[in-house]
């Protein structure tokens, strides 16, 4: 990971580990599972994140936040976000997220643990990129970054094995 990815990541995590915050994030979670027992077949459900919200000062290219949960037991599919670069920590369980940068999967495993190094709970994911999230048997808990705002973080799924032809969606109208 570049040194400059690096030092994000850091100011992020710090970002996030704050208490205050710590206690607004688990409010929007408790609404996530609420909204994702509701809607059995969805493999996860979201929720943004107010930037406000944050006691530090985030990078300028930050423009969104969000809680997403990872259904147990599940394979989210791949997806990619043309017009965003992710940053996502693993808040709450542990998974596998795995991103498509050429032709092969990558496994990144991940896992909530303040002694691990970034890289063991966070990955960044830039533009364009196939990702996937393989959750175990627990409910995975994630908090992203987005350089794309609420309403303009696009979605693309493949509508089919080729990835040549996707189904593309915005995650708030």
């Amino acid at each position: 990971m570049e040194k400059e990815e690096l030092e994000i990541l850091k100011i992020l995590d710090k970002a996030v580990s704050d208490y205050s915050v710590k206690q607004a994030i688990e409010k929007i979670i408790s609404r996530v599972e609420d909204n994702l027992n509701k809607n059995q077949s969805e493999v996860m459900a979201w929720e943004p994140i107010p930037l406000d919200l944050y006691k530090l000062k985030l990078p300028d290219e930050i423009k969104s936040s969000w809680v997403f949960i990872l259904r147990k037991n599940t394979i989210t599919g791949a997806e990619r976000h043309p017009n965003s670069r992710q940053r996502m920590m693993s808040y709450r369980g542990q998974g596998d997220f795995q991103t498509k940068p050429g032709n092969e999967w990558i496994s990144h495993l991940m896992e909530r643990n303040s002694d691990a190094s970034p890289e063991n709970r966070w990955i960044s994911i830039p533009h364009n990129v196939w990702h996937q999230g393989i959750v175990d048997n627990e409910n995975w808990v994630v908090v992203s970054f987005q350089t794309a705002g609420v309403t303009e973080l696009i979605e693309e799924r493949p509508e089919s094995d080729t990835e040549n032809s996707f189904h593309r969606k915005k995650y708030v109208e």
